[in-house]
């Protein structure tokens, strides 16, 4: 087996996921940044579509200016594929410019490259 480039069977889209997530609780923007490819996809019925690893990295600092208290949490993290994965999540968070508590909960599909890097997510309200 070469070294270098990951086969998507070596690959743990979940363990990925869980990690992807503990990065944004934990605000940590170099992580987060990390996981995405260059030309990933981010949509959500919030902020619409979104193409490309800076206009993502942009709006996660803009919505994490807002509400820096974001607790998110998992109920299911599930493989859909050997790259994406499924999670249905919910969280809570203040807005600093209103003061208005946000509550939402929604699920998301997260799709991988070989390589271990978010192409798309996909984000739905519940």
């Amino acid at each position: 087996m070469t070294t270098g480039a990951r086969n998507t069977m070596t690959l743990d889209p979940v363990a990925l996921v869980t990690r992807y997530h503990a990065a944004i609780n934990d605000l940590d923007f170099a992580v987060i940044e990390d996981f995405f490819a260059e030309d990933a996809t981010y949509s959500s019925g919030g902020i619409g579509g979104l193409k490309g690893r800076a206009d993502i990295m942009a709006a996660f600092r803009r919505y994490f200016t807002e509400y820096p208290d974001q607790i998110a949490e998992d109920s299911l993290i599930e493989a859909v594929s050997a790259v994406a994965v499924r999670s249905v999540w919910r969280l809570a968070a203040t807005s600093t410019l209103t003061g208005a508590r946000l509550q939402r909960q929604g699920e998301e599909t997260i799709t991988f490259n070989d390589e271990g890097k978010i192409i798309g997510v996909d984000v739905t309200d519940l």
